[in-house]
């Protein structure tokens, strides 16, 4: 991942309703929620969801299908992942730094 990729993953997700969006719709993967369903879920209005669901797809976080009338969105869960992969191995470790690795959600140096 390239640096101004994961600062814009970090940016869209570092505000408290995209990242209520982002988990909701990773709850409801596969099928995903209709911006409405994730507007009355949160309790935003469904302008400010639409800026929203605007931010987190153009972080590449979110995609969008046309269902009837309704959009349906999901989330997309490869942005993370190879945000996780960008600080764990490429940003963070240092030559001759432990390595760090993972057990149960805790960090062990």
């Amino acid at each position: 991942m390239e640096k101004m990729k994961a600062i814009e993953v970090m940016s869209a997700l570092a505000q408290p309703t995209r990242l209520e969006v982002f988990t909701h719709l990773s709850r409801a993967m596969p099928d995903g929620l209709s911006a409405g369903g994730l507007a009355e879920r949160i309790g935003t209005p469904a302008s400010t969801m639409s800026v929203h669901l605007t931010i987190l797809s153009r972080a590449g976080l979110v995609s969008s299908t046309k269902a009837g009338r309704n959009v349906i969105y999901k989330a997309e869960p490869g942005p993370v992942r190879d945000l996780a992969t960008f600080l764990v191995s490429d940003c963070c470790v240092q030559r001759g730094a432990p390595s760090i690795t993972y057990d149960g959600g805790k960090p062990k140096a």
